[in-house]
């Protein structure tokens, strides 16, 4: 009688876990993103999870490494990267759904120096007639990189300052080899160099020199379903507040 009230009870606990009135936990969401997002989508996943009860696990690299990852068969719901290239890239291969596809954000260039630096004037310039190198990322994976090459180009400058360019990995890293003092300039997105004390902003190329800097995000076959609200949400009002006060510019659902 005794295993029978046993057997009994944990039948009962079965049905109450799977009654209406206890929905299941959702899975958390797996977001592969470029690194110039990870301050901003990092708030914005707190913000979901506290709205809807649903973590959000994110990976972060330079959009050339995390387009490849998802190439190989990486598992996540969503990706979201910086040029629209990659994304072709990855919509040619078959990994994003197609349909899901929405053009996310917008950014600017800017060149930065430690808070402590000097005045330069045109720092590019000055940079090329002195000593010293510009850190940027590696043209050829990090989108930030290929877009500072293809301004330097526009300006003439790019064969100049060829022997001065130190590459980085990804666009946090060239941050770095200016907060470290190892490039005393670096260009990166305008949203990198917000709320960075130690850092500060020597030059933003005006409207007409700026590379069309845009966002791309889709969702995965893996996460076609599960995933779709949250990138919904990325176009809302509270996910647009937190990415404009990093810096970026939300753009608008057609």
């Amino acid at each position: 009688m005794r295993i029978f009230h046993h057997i009994l009870l944990a039948g009962l606990l079965a049905l109450a876990a799977c009654s209406p009135g206890q929905p299941a936990e959702r899975p958390p969401l797996t977001v592969f993103a470029a690194a110039s997002l990870s301050d901003a989508l990092g708030e914005i996943g707190r913000a979901w999870e506290d709205e809807t009860g649903q973590a959000v696990r994110f990976s972060f690299a330079a959009s050339g490494s995390v387009a490849r990852q998802i190439e190989a068969g990486a598992p996540a719901d969503a990706v979201v990267l910086a040029d629209r290239p990659w994304m072709d890239r990855l919509s040619d291969a078959g990994r994003i759904e197609r349909d899901s596809r929405i053009d996310l954000l917008r950014n600017r260039l800017v060149v930065i120096a430690r808070a402590d630096a000097p005045d330069m004037g045109d720092p590019l310039s000055a940079l090329a007639e002195g000593q010293g190198r510009v850190a940027i990322g590696d043209p050829d994976s990090v989108p930030a990189g290929a877009y500072a090459r293809e301004w330097l180009q526009g300006r003439g400058l790019w064969e100049t300052l060829q022997p001065r360019l130190a590459t980085a990995t990804d666009v946090r890293a060239v941050r770095t080899f200016v907060q470290r003092g190892e490039a005393p300039l670096g260009i990166v997105y305008r949203s990198d160099a917000e709320g960075t004390p130690d850092l500060r902003v020597l030059l933003e190329p005006p409207a007409a020199e700026q590379p069309d800097i845009v966002y791309p995000a889709a969702l995965t076959p893996k996460g076609a379903a599960a995933a779709r609200p949250f990138l919904e949400y990325l176009r809302g009002p509270r996910a647009g507040q937190i990415f404009r006060a990093h810096g970026f510019e939300p753009v608008a659902a057609p």
